[in-house]
């Protein structure tokens, strides 16, 4: 089975992914990005440079050291920046001209997981080819370098500092005015999050903000938005902000506790960078979960959507193949492609501030510029999802029920990139018709995948 899933390399830390591993990643990534020429020398004395970050779980301190091991034992300079998000690695590459960045994070996933995603020069992730190319290699034996030769390990201390000042310079309205909640979900964010939304003008009430190594993504967070909604409420906010463990997610809450996903933070920031003229080629790139809703939202406002598979790289690479500005996911990963190369949460709830400031208007009341179609998702788990597409009776099934839907409704089944099981997603006119067709359908996949 393949090491690298749709973000990288994840599994349960020590157990799936050890420090053996970390270490062999490491080494085998300087090489392979060396000899494609993803490699200069931009670091001191001759020598490849690197950044390594992480969020805030424990197993990422021993996972931390297994990487810069083995970077810096290819002869690969190391800049340590700490606990920061995973958009702010993917920017710090770019802005010192790094070869190479690492992020130590499983995102959304549970505590006990954690995960490896490497950033090429320029700041992008790496395409499924380099990862392949990088897992061929592993444990291969190679010259070490010695002496002088070997890498250098330097602690980055103004990190965290010039990735906030890249997000506030994307403003060209100061968000004073507004009250936010922010959860942090006890991750990447917790220390830069409330620190960006104060300076750029907000007020600012943080919960889910003290992580301990431990409690990160544990009832909290994008996966988790009850106390969010709650303390928005509570406190009279405008709205709330919640991101996942390594913040590369935004979703949002209404002041009355509503949720506001991807899709309709995309169509918000769409639509606002439309009327400015600012959209280019008026369109967005979205994915095949993209809501049957936000199509239609689009469709009414002269926008068109292209779509990929899940997985924000996929969207990076169809936004850089066809010079597209904005693209993202449901799940809260938007590209703001004139900002960053990558998904932001932080960025993303700056500009999704900046549209209820600008234009005056609640968060509710710019989120119904579309109205979503009931979507029913039922993960269908401990069965052999790398058989679904060749199961015709589970293939047949989707086709007949998607003819039946014409275009008021849809069906999406597939296995899941980063996780060991397979998706039912169906959307309707009704929640009774998705909730049955769903149900029918994950039956399907449990008598014929298990």
């Amino acid at each position: 089975m393949a090491l690298f899933g749709t973000d990288g390399v994840r599994g349960l830390a020590n157990r799936d992914l050890t420090a053996e591993l970390a270490l062999n990643l490491a080494i085998s990534a300087a090489h392979i990005l060396a000899e494609v020429g993803a490699v200069g020398e931009a670091g001191s004395n001759g020598r490849p440079k690197a950044i390594i970050g992480q969020d805030s779980r424990a197993s990422g301190e021993f996972l931390e050291a297994a990487v810069i091991a083995g970077l810096a034992s290819a002869g690969v300079d190391v800049y340590r920046v700490g606990v920061l998000p995973t958009p702010a690695i993917a920017h710090l590459v770019a802005e010192t001209g790094a070869d190479l960045g690492v992020m130590i994070s499983a995102s959304h996933n549970p505590m006990p997981d954690n995960g490896i995603k490497f950033f090429a020069k320029g700041g992008g992730k790496l395409d499924d080819a380099l990862e392949a190319k990088i897992e061929a290699r592993l444990e291969e034996k190679w010259d070490r370098p010695l002496g002088a030769d070997v890498g250098r390990v330097v602690l980055d201390e103004s990190a965290a500092e010039r990735y906030i000042y890249h997000l506030l310079s994307s403003l060209s309205t100061s968000l004073t005015g507004i009250k936010v909640v922010v959860d942090c979900a006890n991750g990447a964010s917790s220390r830069v999050a409330p620190k960006t939304y104060e300076r750029a003008g907000a007020e600012v009430i943080a919960i889910s903000a003290t992580p301990n190594g431990i409690n990160i993504n544990d009832g909290c967070g994008s996966t988790h938005l009850e106390n969010l909604k709650a303390k928005v409420v509570e406190v009279g906010a405008d709205l709330g902000i919640a991101h996942d463990g390594d913040a590369d997610r935004c979703l949002a809450v209404d002041a009355n506790g509503n949720e506001v996903d991807g899709d309709f933070i995309m169509a918000i920031l769409a639509t606002d960078l439309k009327s400015r003229g600012e959209l280019v080629n008026n369109t967005v790139v979205g994915t095949v979960m993209s809501n049957l809703g936000f199509m239609k939202a689009m469709a009414a406002n002269g926008i068109t959507v292209e779509t990929t598979a899940v997985g924000d790289r996929y969207v990076l690479e169809k936004m850089l193949a066809d010079g597209h500005t904005l693209g993202g996911e449901q799940s809260g990963h938007i590209i703001m492609r004139q900002h960053a190369n990558t998904g932001d949460g932080l960025l993303t709830a700056l500009h999704l501030m900046q549209a209820m400031k600008n234009s005056g208007k609640s968060l509710a009341d710019l989120a119904s510029v579309m109205v979503r179609f009931p979507q029913v998702l039922i993960n269908v788990k401990d069965v052999k999802k790398e058989e679904l597409s060749e199961s015709e009776p589970i293939q047949s099934a989707i086709k007949a029920k998607g003819e039946d839907f014409g275009d008021k409704g849809r069906i999406l089944v597939r296995a899941s990139g980063t996780e060991a099981l397979v998706r039912v997603m169906v959307e309707a006119e009704s929640v009774k018709d998705a909730e049955e067709i769903a149900n029918e359908i994950a039956a399907l996949v449990r008598s014929e995948l298990s």
